[in-house]
């Protein structure tokens, strides 16, 4: 990739080669093919080149319209993280702390920006609150997909950057004819957590060409964390009265240690509330022989809300008589707080908290704005066999503006203190003008914006004996765009929230890009594809892949995949400023009083692109003595140098504890465990090691007078490495679930107009990353009934999480002693809908 080395060097010479050489060839292969048969082709997932049939080297999931309604998914999130083949804790519904209402999708683990995202096979703008690094999929209505494909190996070759873990395809609907009104929606058996969605679509065919157009509204109430009864409660040393020193005041007026904590979970989310509105169309026009013109475009409005405990003031305020004190602004320590225990630090300073109840808790709010244009046109030249051109202009925007309610103002929480001492101090409730001065609305905006042009030519180069040699090449501009604006009392560290810079940047990227089909022998196809990218922030990267395919009998099918792909740095990993995160972590000094610890988050504008390397090999399976019957098995391995990462603050506060002064001048902690400056930059430093296997069985049957449909969907992971921690049958609060066996099984059985399906989803025993316990496994049991009334009128009912599943106790999980990216929080619901087209 960006080093060359001899290997790649040839794979690169026998790539650029192979369609130069074969244009010699064509003059012959046109005589041949003058009265071939034309034979419709069609693009695949994970090549450019298009085929008569879906058999390719590379392994891809494909997920349709009926299977993500029959599963009650009402939001695409949903559905992706649902798959054995995805890990770690994607952001989605579920997450209430920082998600900002976006959802992500995380295949194998790998991370959400190493997993590109397609509409309709062009790229999906980076979406949310602003400079996003990620597509959000709460953009995509599922109201409007016809399927859904995961290329599950690595296809920066075809693809570019970001392709790295592989690429998830949502097609949407297209050449529909008539009107369809779907209402879908479901609930909790507690009474809450209920969501709907309201959807139409409509087209009409042409002489010329077919136009279809939707719209959809769909709307998702929350679950509070303390309204589940196994939450564990919450207890944080944030309190509503306050602490100085870590002291509460009696009723004695007697300042003693703090004996109770705050239970946040009673105005935190489990699944945080939605709104959403889309408008998408397809088009098809005919415009002449051989000459096609299509558009899709696509708009969603997002109205979105988390909601945390008010905000935990911590201020240091001065004390009166001590050196380098300001005299003005200080508070004075009573006789009975210096009995207490009360006393300054080495700064003359003592610290203060307080639960911001009587401000109110922490609503965030976003009101986000995507909007999604792609158009093309196509035709054919009359060259040897028949090439295929196209030429086509993609258009995102995508702009947020976020609030958070009840924030604090820490310079005026400060003054005030010192004005009214006795106010904040004697543990009553604040007046009317305190939460007035002390309280404010902080407001942010942010945006992304990109645009891509593009060129291709596809088609036959020329037949050999075995068939013929399919081809592509292009070229592609692109350049991506984003900002972030926080509040600027945030900026000015002036809140209670952590400190935060704007973030403003852009880059661009030209691509060329080339793939050649060849079959070497009737049994044995090769596939091959070459990619460059030269950016404007770091310099070009090249990237390769070979895939092979070999039908050794009738039955089975051979395949296997090698590849190199990178992944270029974001606008907010090159161009963000400095901010801060309360990350979970133990500080080993013990010096902190809580378990979330601030540290600054850095960027780099000198960052290098990721690089990677992946192998997939496997066969398909389909036995004659068994009609219908069909298995899959695919060995997978990821390789991730150079990664983009922050290192591990534990172990950075674990190295600077044991002595290690480099780790502790890289992470700037002090030797006494003064982690006021403690920062955690971006680097180029990480690396990822990942392997597993895939299974997949399926069987279609006919028998007592019914049609069964039998799926199992496994994964099993071999190893997920990180930074040199093994992450591989774990889970943990930070990094989500990593668990070695992944299974999804379901059982259809119907006859006419009405079929039953009963589904189960396991995640195997883990262990606690941090500790020897474990995490217990889980299965989750859904039913679901579908049945239609007339040729028009379809009805669906299903239960989720039948046996209402409790999830597993995680020690460190990032909400109720769980992790809700991994495990079900909401426990049983019921759904159902009504499709009516006519």
């Amino acid at each position: 990739m960006m080093q060359k080395s001899s290997i790649n060097t040839a794979v690169r010479i026998a790539l650029l080669a192979a369609p130069l050489s074969a244009i010699g060839f064509s003059s012959v292969a046109q005589a041949e093919d003058a009265a071939a048969i034309k034979v419709e082709r069609i693009a695949v997932t994970g090549s450019r080149i298009q085929r008569q049939d879906m058999e390719t080297s590379s392994p891809v999931t494909v997920i349709d319209a009926k299977a993500i309604r029959m599963e009650g998914y009402n939001s695409v999130d949903q559905l992706l993280q649902a798959q054995t083949s995805m890990a770690g804790a994607a952001v989605g519904s579920t997450t209430n702390n920082g998600s900002d209402g976006v959802a992500q999708v995380d295949l194998r683990g790998m991370g959400a920006s190493r997993t590109l995202v397609l509409l309709n096979g062009r790229r999906m703008v980076n979406s949310g609150s602003g400079a996003d690094s990620a597509v959000d999929l709460n953009s995509i209505p599922v109201a409007m997909i016809a399927r859904v494909e995961i290329l599950k190996d690595g296809a920066s070759a075809v693809y570019g950057s970001d392709a790295i873990a592989g690429v998830v395809n949502i097609i949407t609907k297209k050449d529909f004819e008539g009107v369809q009104i779907d209402l879908n929606g479901s609930g909790t058996d507690k009474g809450d957590g209920e969501t709907a969605e309201l959807s139409a679509l409509y087209g009409f065919s042409t002489k010329t060409g077919n136009y279809t157009f939707g719209a959809a509204l769909s709307n998702r109430e929350g679950v509070v964390q303390s309204d589940r009864d196994w939450t564990e409660t919450g207890s944080s040393s944030f309190i509503p009265t306050g602490t100085l020193g870590g002291k509460v005041q009696n009723a004695q007026g007697e300042w003693v240690g703090r004996s109770s904590g705050y239970d946040y979970t009673k105005d935190s989310w489990y699944q945080t509330p939605s709104k959403r509105y889309s408008l998408f169309a397809n088009m098809t026009e005919e415009l002449g022989s051989d000459l096609v013109l299509t558009a899709d475009a696509i708009y969603t409005k997002r109205k979105s809300d988390q909601q945390l405990a008010p905000q935990p003031g911590n201020i240091m305020l001065g004390v009166c008589g001590e050196a380098n004190i300001d005299p003005a602004k200080c508070i004075t320590l009573t006789p009975a707080m210096i009995a207490g225990g009360i006393a300054v630090d080495e700064t003359g300073r003592v610290n203060y908290r307080r639960r911001m109840n009587d401000v109110g808790a922490r609503v965030y709010e976003q009101d986000t704005d995507t909007l999604r244009l792609s158009t093309a046109l196509a035709g054919s030249l009359d060259v040897s066999t028949g090439l295929n051109w196209d030429i086509a202009y993609t258009f995102g925007k995508n702009k947020a503006n976020n609030s958070v309610a009840n924030s604090i103002n820490a310079v005026k929480m400060a003054n005030s203190v010192y004005a009214n001492q006795d106010a904040w101090f004697s543990g009553d409730k604040l007046t009317k003008a305190i939460i007035t001065d002390v309280g404010y609305l902080q407001q942010e905006g942010g945006g992304n914006e990109q645009h891509i042009v593009s060129a291709g030519l596809n088609g036959d180069l020329f037949d050999l004996s075995a068939g013929a040699v399919g081809f592509a090449i292009g070229a592609e501009y692109r350049r991506d765009s984003g900002f972030f604006n926080p509040d600027p009392i945030v900026v000015a560290g002036e809140g209670t929230s952590a400190q935060q810079d704007p973030t403003d940047g852009n880059y661009e990227v030209i691509s060329f890009y080339q793939e050649v089909s060849v079959p070497f022998t009737e049994k044995l196809t090769g596939e091959f594809a070459l990619r460059f990218d030269d950016y404007s922030t770091f310099g070009n990267a090249s990237t390769w892949k070979m895939g092979l395919t070999y039908t050794a009998t009738d039955e089975i099918m051979l395949r296997a995949v090698a590849a190199t792909g990178f992944r270029a740095p974001n606008v907010s990993e090159l161009f963000g400023g400095n901010t801060g995160s309360y990350d979970y972590l133990d500080d080993p000094w013990g010096n902190e009083q809580d378990p979330q610890i601030l540290v600054n988050y850095s960027s780099d504008n000198n960052l290098q692109p990721e690089e990677s390397e992946s192998f997939t090999a496997g066969f398909v399976y389909s036995p004659a003595a068994i009609d219908g019957m069909s298995m899959t098995i695919d060995y997978w391995k990821f390789n991730v140098s150079n990664a983009i990462t922050r290192l591990d603050a534990q172990a950075g506060l674990d190295g600077c504890f044991a002595g290690n002064t480099v780790v502790c001048e890289q992470f700037q902690i002090t030797a006494a465990g003064d982690l006021s400056s403690f920062t955690n930059p971006l680097t180029n430093v990480g690396k990822q090691h990942t392997s597993g296997v895939d299974f997949n069985l399926a069987y279609r049957f006919d028998a007592i007078g019914l049609t069964w449909n039998i799926n199992n969907d496994l994964t099993y992971l071999l190893k997920f490495e990180q930074d040199g921690i093994d992450y591989t049958n774990t889970t943990d609060g930070n990094f989500g679930g990593y668990a070695k066996v992944r299974n999804n099984f379901s059982l259809q059985a119907g006859q006419g107009d009405w079929n039953i399906t009963y589904f189960n989803r396991y995640i195997g025993e883990t262990d606690y990353l941090a500790g020897d316990a474990k995490v217990d496994s889980v299965l989750y049991h859904n039913i679901a009934a579908n049945y239609f009334i007339t040729d028009g009128l379809n009805l669906t009912l299903g239960v989720k999480n039948f046996t209402d599943e409790e999830p597993s106790y995680v020690a460190n999980g990032s909400d109720g002693g769980t992790v809700p990216q991994v495990f079900d929080t909401i426990g049983r619901q019921i759904y159902g809908g009504v499709s009516y087209k006519f």
